[in-house]
């Protein structure tokens, strides 16, 4: 069985439903679908995306219209947490699905702001989910997507030279993501596509998109008992609707 997953930071649920996201889930008839940054409680969620098709996990932000994300699954789950065990998640920042083969996190990472002010919490944030991910893995495989918040290496920046310890560039960030891989996880993107550049956000300012000056923050990540499974990874970064693109993974479960 082929098991195809979409990540996306949509910037607001209702904003990119708008901008045709029903017509791209529907086209893109994928398995499950990972949303961040869905800024809506979830009776907001729109009624258009109450597919019949498909089970809804929601975990929304205390915050009214900010953070947040969102699962839309065909495969009905074992079980749905918000939340890493025993933390605190008042931000709505991942969501656990266990199946009977995996594990899925849907994780909207913190950014660490401008002046690096939540630069700490989000490698405590970060640290911490590393250690739960670890102790996942011991169980079954485990699947991690979402919007990392980091540009892991230059290759996945436009400009590495003007963001050196930039927010989502900084040595912390960029150190936790060796350690994140060294753990015995893969960048499934790296892993399939080499060298090859590609970006998955850019920023709204100076027609950046426009001119593909991006950054690539958003990732599938893969524990290496699934190494074998791995068939394709993409970014889908023609496709509209946020300042993010999709990301896509196919395994075979």
């Amino acid at each position: 069985m082929e098991l195809k997953i979409i990540s996306w930071n949509v910037n607001g649920i209702r904003s990119a439903t708008t901008k045709g996201l029903d017509d791209f889930i529907k086209s893109e008839n994928a398995d499950i679908l990972c949303f961040q940054e869905i800024k809506a409680g979830e009776s907001d969620i729109p009624s258009v995306l109450r597919n019949e098709g498909y089970n809804l996990f929601v975990n929304s932000a205390e915050k009214k219209g900010y953070s947040g994300t969102m699962i839309m699954s065909k495969i009905k789950p074992l079980k749905f947490q918000k939340g890493i065990e025993s933390s605190d998640d008042s931000e709505g920042r991942v969501e656990v699905l266990e199946f009977e083969k995996f594990y899925l996190l849907n994780i909207y990472f913190p950014n660490s702001k401008p002046m690096l002010e939540r630069l700490n919490y989000k490698i405590e944030f970060d640290n911490e989910l590393l250690n739960y991910l670890n102790s996942l893995k011991k169980n079954k495989g485990v699947i991690v997507c979402g919007d990392f918040n980091v540009a892991h290496k230059n290759i996945d920046i436009a400009q590495p030279q003007n963001n050196i310890n930039h927010a989502g560039f900084t040595e912390q960030e960029r150190q936790w993501m060796d350690e994140l891989l060294s753990s015995g996880y893969i960048d499934t993107f790296r892993y399939l596509n080499g060298e090859k550049i590609k970006y998955s956000w850019w920023s709204n300012f100076a027609g950046a998109r426009n001119r593909n000056i991006g950054w690539r923050i958003d990732y599938f990540i893969v524990d290496s008992s699934l190494k074998e499974n791995i068939k394709s990874a993409d970014i889908l970064d023609k496709v509209k609707g946020s300042d993010h693109a999709p990301i896509e993974l196919t395994l075979s479960i």
